[in-house]
């Protein structure tokens, strides 16, 4: 580090140092991490030259509003909240598939308490994910008729599911 720099790094540490440090402490309750604080604020000045051009108490307001800064910065880290990155993610807990498994069988109960004409139209669009005319060219029926009996197949059911106790 050339002479000049090493002075104006020694003039800025002397002028400022002590009174950002009890700031930081103040805000922190931190000595130990006040240092750090204060080190990283005065390198940010001494880099920023037209900083150090302004009179001190200028320069002091800015290295003040910086300090806090990287406290807040801090504060927010990671590190801070000591989270720690693994290879590894976590195994993903599954969720109790026990209410489905019940619904599943209230559903088949009640789709089984269909016509068959209903219940195959149901079945064709729900589980087999079939368009209107996909279900009219597999059962060869006109597609007026298959949307009549998925309409009516759908109330029959919901019926069912009511008076079995399913209220949604």
């Amino acid at each position: 580090m050339p002479a000049d720099d090493e002075a104006r790094l020694v003039a800025l540490f002397d002028a400022h140092a002590a009174p950002i440090w009890r700031y930081v402490v103040s805000l922190t309750g931190d000595r130990a991490g006040a240092d750090d604080v204060v080190q990283e604020t005065l390198l940010r000045a001494w880099r920023t030259p037209k900083i150090l051009a302004e009179e001190a108490a200028s320069a002091r307001s800015w290295m003040f509003t910086v300090a806090r800064n990287i406290v807040i910065d801090e504060a927010r880290s990671a590190r801070r909240r000591h989270e720690q990155v693994v290879a590894e993610t976590p195994e993903r807990v599954a969720a109790d598939a026990t209410d489905a498994l019940f619904e599943g069988i209230l559903v088949e109960d009640a789709l089984a308490s269909l016509g068959f004409d209903h219940h195959a139209v149901i079945v064709h669009a729900y589980y087999g994910g079939r368009g209107i005319r996909e279900i009219a060219a597999e059962l060869d029926i006109p597609e007026g008729t298959v949307k009549s009996r998925l309409h009516y197949g759908l109330r029959a059911l919901r019926l069912a599911l009511q008076e079995k106790g399913v209220t949604r």
